[in-house]
């Protein structure tokens, strides 16, 4: 199926959802880690014993970028599960 003028901005609002996934989650999770990042700093210099536990907030905000990868992806297969 070929796209003509009548169903190319469906794909086109489809593409721009992906990549809004993709930019916010993956701000989202650098805001975070840096966050937890200045959080373990102060950790380290009010309570060295508990910086293993200040862990915990960089590995989850890396997993929101994660998150933000598999949506996209969900959303890319699905528009081109269409075009076929």
């Amino acid at each position: 199926m070929s796209c003509t003028s009548a169903n190319c901005p469906q794909y086109f609002f489809g593409y721009i959802g992906v990549a809004s996934a993709l930019i916010f989650a993956n701000l989202g999770a650098s805001y975070g880690s840096a966050k937890a990042g200045v959080g373990i700093c102060s950790m380290g210099v009010l309570k060295p014993e508990l910086i293993m536990k200040s862990v915990v907030p960089v590995v989850m905000a890396g997993i929101l970028g994660i998150y933000g990868m598999i949506v996209s992806v969900i959303i890319v297969q699905r528009s081109t599960l269409h075009m076929i």
